[in-house]
């Protein structure tokens, strides 16, 4: 059922949005979803850093230890599933400034689903030339951003005019969600807590 949504959300993403919000599936359900695509780019870096190594310019790519790579991984995890959480509980938020009343479920469904993207993209990192990976994330961001705006007015129940501004508005918070995740990711390595690099 998880990939049959996937499939729609790439081949026809608004009809299968339509198909989402009739469904409404269980909290179980979008948990289910969430916490197996946010395995991709935790597994994928976790190989690539500690096996592969990171090519960035020229020289010989850049590895960190296995037990580095682990605490990265499964961090990187955690850090991605609370995201989703954080960016369905600011569209459930900002919900009520725009007539729309969904529970925390609808709101789930809409990050979840609008993640999607982002978290699969992490496939790329199994060849981690920075180039390429950045243009794969860059692509993925795009996207996503257009399953928002795509996804807010049907999964919300609102006119597409205020599902623009709405949508315009999640973007923004999701923004600074991820650039205040960069900076504890920053904050935590100066502490410390930064990866161990092998030759």
């Amino acid at each position: 059922m998880i990939l049959n949504h996937i499939w729609g959300l790439y081949t026809h993403p608004k009809e299968e949005w339509h198909v989402i919000e009739k469904r409404h599936e269980s909290l179980s359900y979008s948990l289910m979803h969430i916490l197996t695509i946010a395995l991709i780019p935790a597994i994928c870096c976790f190989y690539a850093t500690a096996y592969i190594g990171w090519t960035i310019g020229v020289g010989d790519p850049i590895r960190i230890s296995v037990e580095s790579a682990k605490i990265m991984a499964v961090s990187m995890y955690f850090a991605l599933i609370s995201g989703v959480f954080a960016l369905a509980y600011l569209i459930q938020w900002m919900a009520k400034t725009f007539d729309s009343k969904p529970d925390y479920v609808q709101a789930l469904e809409l990050a979840a689903y609008t993640a999607t993207p982002l978290l699969m993209v992490g496939i790329t990192a199994l060849f981690p030339v920075l180039w390429f990976v950045a243009l794969a994330g860059l692509a993925a961001v795009v996207y996503s951003i257009y399953l928002l705006y795509s996804g807010v007015p049907i999964m919300m129940n609102i006119p597409e005019e205020k599902g623009f501004i709405y949508s315009s508005s999640v973007v923004t918070c999701g923004l600074v969600l991820l650039v205040a995740l960069m900076g504890l990711t920053a904050m935590m390595w100066t502490m410390g807590f930064g990866p161990e690099f092998v030759s």
